[in-house]
């Protein structure tokens, strides 16, 4: 053999060679070293059941749980096991079309991959329950997943308690680092929200054998590699479930807001937001269409105006005016007014009053339990005109620091999401509008708790908080203990146990001034009617009007009724602001919901009048009629966006005004031979859309 053909068959062997280490390498590292096919063996092997742990339970102050866990199944798929499965029986049964069963599958894979696990139809009803479980050995690839979901046995505190759903996509970026997983439920609004990671629990994984058609077999392992889903902590509150369902049913069919709090804890016994709606409607398989349905709403069900509605505290606010003006010194306890039924030194004769000569405004006293327009509004000016400051701009920029400690213009940090801050407007606004020259009389309704002023029920309660003890408050609050607490939890909690003296400057004896004023406005003034046998009340009534633009035309809408108090007047144990939009005299609807309220709370019954006055103001529609033409126009514009889509008129012939004379032509197309196009296209038309934002009110934004 040549010397060439020798090295070409050693190299032929030594390629051999290499070739069969390469593989028995490759094999070695298959079988020792490498856990892939390991864990592939075990995907196919194992099922990875995910237990979905019990959410933390609420209390109220009386340990009554008024929110409890329930058990529903979801149905989850895992779309490469579901492959080849008979789409079109699997569709009968859950009673869908089976492009509704390619798209869901499209959205499972797009958002979660197609290897793990995603819910496919979320809280089975129990007949549908029932249905699935006697199928399912026919479609490997699904299971049901056992999930605990929210009750609410008394129905009622939805705006506080707060609802769950399922993370999507845009939750799990916002929260990418606090172990969320796709098919995981988290808290959205309410004490849900805020108390997450003490509710939430954790979730435990329990591993299961399966045959080669994907039937569970039993635990693998006997468990040995199972966790435990741990509970969520419990809350314990201040709320009063039954003076909840008091105040929800006495603001039934109605706008506005209430809030009631402990004066000596800042523990709030009671929140309403009108109108409210049913916890349970949010919870449970018809929780999604019911949502979409109030997200649409325009009376914003799901609004929390207690602590996010806006509205002029028109004459509650006049006892903190009075306030400021005896502790700046610029009025003694004795000071009086001629009033003569206006204010006329800014020159124009308002504001106007309701009470015209007789010594109605003699003293401050007088002045708070008439709600003397002229008086407060002529107190404003001589605090913000103070010889003690350089100018009007300082003066005012002084009282709005007086303003702020009292809670308005500022969040007060309750523990609940999106508190709004109200408005207490600095001297740039002013400076903007009138160019820099302005004085007293351009704000003069500021001293009325008008113009620019913009507060929430909460903040309002809390101002009488401030006032019946003297100078000082707590942080208003809900939760009052967490379960097995700890130093985080002492930590979150802390702060609402923080006393803050804002305003014990103030002088006991004018606070005794204003609180015998308030006390007088329920003995003598306009809230007789809030008079409890027993029970010494300081309150202050308050109406506002408002106006707001619909169609283009600045309407007139009635009065805002509102009403603060505390009470008792010695050792108080409850504070109320109540706002009612639209309802006219603060004395006619808001006095007589804080009366019972308190009888509630300190009598734990209600009077004789006050059952049969119950009865009357829960069954009273106060809803705002306009809101039914600005339900119109939403629902018009989303139809006709909707027909601009998809050229689907399904929706948009709900709307039409005129019927078209003929046929099924496009209403767009036009001839002379034709009749006038109907009178939905015209006010729809892409030219004509009614302006955003038309709705906006002028004295308040709710």
């Amino acid at each position: 053999m040549s010397v060439y053909n020798q090295s070409r068959s050693r190299s032929i062997q030594i390629i051999f060679v290499l070739v069969f280490i390469v593989i028995i390498g490759q094999l070695i590292h298959l079988q020792i070293f490498s856990s892939k096919y390991d864990v592939l063996a075990r995907n196919n092997a194992i099922f990875r059941k995910v237990i979905y742990p019990d959410r933390g339970i609420i209390f109220d102050r009386k340990k009554r749980a008024i929110l409890e866990n329930s058990i529903m199944f979801d149905l989850v798929v895992t779309p490469n096991e579901a492959k080849g499965i008979d789409t079109a029986a699997f569709c009968a049964l859950l009673n869908i079309d089976t492009a509704n069963y390619k798209k869901r599958i499209h959205d499972i894979i797009f958002k979660n991959t197609a290897v793990k696990p995603s819910v496919f139809e979320p809280l089975l009803s129990p007949e549908m329950y029932s249905k699935v479980n006697e199928n399912l050995y026919k479609f490997p690839g699904f299971v049901l997943q056992e999930r605990s979901i929210r009750t609410y046995p008394y129905n009622a505190a939805g705006n506080i308690l707060g609802y769950i759903q399922e993370v999507d996509t845009g939750f799990l970026r916002r929260h990418k680092d606090e172990g969320y997983e796709m098919g995981d439920y988290a808290g959205y609004t309410g004490l849900e929200r805020s108390y997450e990671k003490i509710l939430m629990g954790q979730r435990g994984i329990k591993q299961l054998i399966r045959d080669n058609k994907s039937r569970i077999q039993g635990s693998f392992a006997n468990g040995e590699y199972d966790t435990a889903a741990i509970a969520g902590r419990s809350l314990r509150t201040h709320i009063d479930i039954e003076l909840q369902q008091l105040a929800e049913a006495l603001m039934n069919n109605k706008v506005g807001g209430l809030v009631a709090i402990d004066p000596k804890t800042g523990g709030i016994l009671s929140m309403v937001s009108g109108p409210n709606y049913d916890p349970n409607d949010l919870s449970g398989p018809d929780g999604s269409k019911n949502f979409s349905r109030m997200q649409l709403d325009v009376s914003g069900p799901m609004l929390n105006r207690a602590i996010a509605g806006r509205y002029e505290p028109g004459s509650t606010y006049k006892p903190l005016g009075a306030l400021i003006a005896l502790n700046e010194k610029v009025v003694s306890a004795s000071y009086g007014y001629p009033c003569g039924g206006r204010y006329t030194l800014c020159g124009h004769g308002k504001p106007e009053c309701t009470h015209a000569g007789g010594g109605h405004a003699a003293n401050v006293r007088l002045a708070i339990a008439n709600s003397c327009n002229a008086y407060f509004a002529h107190i404003y000016r001589l605090t913000v005109d103070n010889p003690r400051y350089k100018n009007v701009y300082e003066g005012y920029l002084h009282w709005k620091e007086y303003m702020n400690a009292f809670g308005l213009g500022v969040r007060l940090g309750v523990d609940l999401p999106n508190e709004n801050t109200g408005g207490i407007p600095d001297t740039v606004v002013y400076n903007r509008e009138n160019a820099g020259r302005w004085t007293s009389c351009t704000n003069l309704t500021l001293g009325i708790g008008q113009d620019k002023m913009q507060t929430t029920p909460l903040q309002m309660a809390n101002a009488m908080c401030i006032i019946a003890n003297k100078g000082y408050y707590y942080t208003p609050h809900f939760v009052k203990g967490i379960e097995g607490e700890g130093d985080d939890d002492e930590a979150l909690l802390n702060r609402f146990q923080q006393k803050h003296d804002v305003l014990t400057n103030i002088p006991d004896i004018v606070f005794n001034e204003v609180i015998e004023g308030m006390s007088d406005v329920v003995k003598v003034g306009t809230a007789r009617g809030a008079q409890i046998e027993g029970v010494e009340v300081c309150a202050k009534t308050g109406t506002a009007e408002n106006y707001t633009i619909l169609d283009r035309r600045r309407i007139k809408l009635p009065d805002n009724s509102m009403f603060v108090c505390f009470a008792p007047k010695e050792n108080p144990k409850i504070a109320i602001a109540v706002f009612v939009q639209n309802a006219g005299f603060g004395a006619t609807w808001a006095a007589p919901i804080a009366r019972m309220m308190m009888e509630k709370y300190l009598l734990d019954t209600l009077t004789a009048k006050s059952k049969i006055d119950s009865a009357r103001i829960a069954s009273t529609n106060l809803m705002p009629s306009y809101f039914k033409r600005l339900q119109y126009k939403e629902d018009s514009i989303r139809a006709f966006k909707w027909f601009q889509v998809t050229k689907d008129s399904t929706y948009i012939d709900r709307f039409s005004l005129q019927e078209p004379a003929r046929g099924p032509r496009s209403p767009f197309r036009k001839t002379p031979t034709e009749p006038e196009l109907p009178n939905w296209v015209k006010i729809l038309s892409a030219t004509s859309l009614p302006e955003r934002g038309i709705e906006k009110l002028k004295t308040f934004s709710a």
